[in-house]
């Protein structure tokens, strides 16, 4: 899991960028998902996932 420190520098650079305002009271609960999608990633990175295997179709309706 990544620390409290740089979940905060990611936050910050992010709504910087962005120019999205930030209250401190939201920042517990911005840090707590930022870190749940974090870890989705992180599964999805580390999945071994074969060189030659298709893509799924694209659904049309």
């Amino acid at each position: 899991m990544t620390d409290e420190t740089t979940l905060d520098a990611l936050i910050d650079a992010g709504t910087t960028a962005l120019g999205i305002p930030m209250r401190e009271e939201w920042r517990q609960a911005v840090r707590m998902h930022l870190a749940i999608s974090l870890g989705h990633a992180r599964a999805v990175l580390d999945a071994d996932i074969p060189d030659g295997l298709d893509p799924a179709p694209v659904f049309r309706a």
